[in-house]
């Protein structure tokens, strides 16, 4: 099978990592992959997953231009705007998360464009149950589950450690980029700052980070293979995002030999349970939060208690062999699937592409109001629009009518 799959971005990440460990299977396997990025990916752009540095192709779309391949898949939201530019005969989708909730609420024409993705007939392959049941109930779209394995032969309770635990004190560690609202970094740090904490340690995949206000250790784009030790040092990962697809730090941490606090996030439940392996607090009740650390700093019975429930869990999960010969077979039936044409996928990016590049208006923040809103429906109300609702025959034409009309339910919200 000859497999080209679209990137977003090379840059460390929870879900480029996962891309990287299916296409190193798949490859392993016979397949011939090739990671597809807009702009050319050097060894230094992957340096942080060695063996996807060495043993991957990465092409760009116009050194494929000549090529075709037996599937297409798209890996992120605005990937699927990008699958028509490869000649392929099938065209599939790997959704990692609704990505459409990694935009603050005032931005309606990103929510709209993200959620515009899961219009066209793509053959779906996920991560996580939610996702599933969410693309179930919304679009009517039967995704194929494989779940996401684990490093057993990095993530392990025994190993190398950057410091040993203390019994007696308690190590938090704050995982996750600074600056992305949803990952709620900041506001993690604030509160572990207020509790009985011994030591903060801070772990992020935004480069450059040296210190932090508070921060007793802090490490930045830390290759895969080194992430273990920092694991190992601490007694617990205080992760509060308010979106993820399918956790990977908690569990990383649970085979590390530690426990985890988190909120209960879609994503959650999929390996997380509320005071058997971790404590799960209601999100957003920040004083929980304080108290959960509070609790696992003076009651040494709890937090052992955890940390066996954590190991437990760690014990039964696939590692990425298992879990990517899922991903492999999933695609495999995928692939055998009816799926849109490249010119319909054409057609539908041209329209949506060109609406929300046009009238993707910034909002006025300091006014606490979003000016999009109009501008959609200026574009609803446009000749453009209307010309496009008499063109019924043309090839997307009823793709990006789908779209189009997705938007106009979020204008009336």
């Amino acid at each position: 099978m000859k497999v080209a799959i679209l990137l977003g971005s090379t840059h460390i990440g929870g879900g480029t990592y996962v891309i990287f460990q299916h296409a190193l299977h798949l490859r392993r396997r016979g397949w011939d992959v090739t990671i597809v990025t807009q702009q050319s990916a050097t060894n230094a752009d992957v340096s942080w997953h060695p063996e996807a540095a060495t043993e991957l192709v990465f092409r760009t779309f116009e050194q494929i231009e000549s090529e075709s391949f037996d599937v297409a898949i798209a890996t992120w939201f605005k990937t699927t705007y990008w699958l028509h530019k490869v000649q392929a005969t099938s065209y599939l989708y790997f959704v990692q998360s609704i990505e459409s909730r990694f935009f603050e609420s005032w931005n309606q024409a990103a929510i709209s464009f993200a959620e515009s993705t899961y219009l066209p007939r793509l053959p779906v392959v996920t991560e996580a149950r939610w996702i599933r049941d969410y693309l179930s109930s919304r679009y009517g779209t039967q995704a194929e589950l494989a779940r996401n394995g684990i490093r057993k032969d990095i993530y392990t309770e025994e190993g190398p450690t950057i410091q040993p635990r203390v019994p007696g004190r308690l190590r938090v560690l704050v995982e996750g980029p600074l600056g992305v609202f949803f990952k709620n970094v900041e506001k993690t740090i604030e509160l572990c700052r207020k509790s009985s904490a011994d030591e903060i340690w801070f772990l992020t995949s935004s480069p450059g980070v040296t210190s932090y206000p508070g921060v007793d250790r802090v490490f930045s784009c830390v290759p895969v293979e080194q992430t273990a030790a920092i694991y190992r040092s601490c007694d617990v990962i205080v992760k509060l995002s308010y979106v993820e697809g399918m956790f990977g730090p908690p569990l990383e941490m649970f085979h590390c030999g530690g426990t985890a606090i988190v909120f209960d996030v879609t994503g959650h439940e999929e390996y997380i349970v509320h005071n058997d392996n971790a404590l799960v607090i209601r999100k957003d009740d920040n004083e929980a939060v304080i108290q959960a650390i509070n609790s696992l700093r003076s009651d040494k019975e709890l937090l052992k208690r955890l940390k066996v429930g954590a190991l437990r869990t760690a014990s039964s999960w696939p590692n990425w062999e298992t879990a990517s010969e899922e991903f492999l077979r999933a695609l495999d039936k995928l692939a055998k699937l009816p799926s849109e044409s490249r010119e319909s996928l054409a057609s539908f990016s041209r329209v949506l592409g060109s609406w929300y590049d046009s009238h993707a208006i910034a909002q006025t923040e300091s006014q606490g109001r979003c000016i999009e809103r109009e501008q959609l429906r200026m574009i609803l109300s446009s000749r453009a629009f209307r010309i496009l609702q008499k063109a019924k025959r043309l090839p997307g034409t009823s793709l990006a009518m789908r779209g189009m009309r997705k938007i106009k339910r979020v204008c009336r919200a």
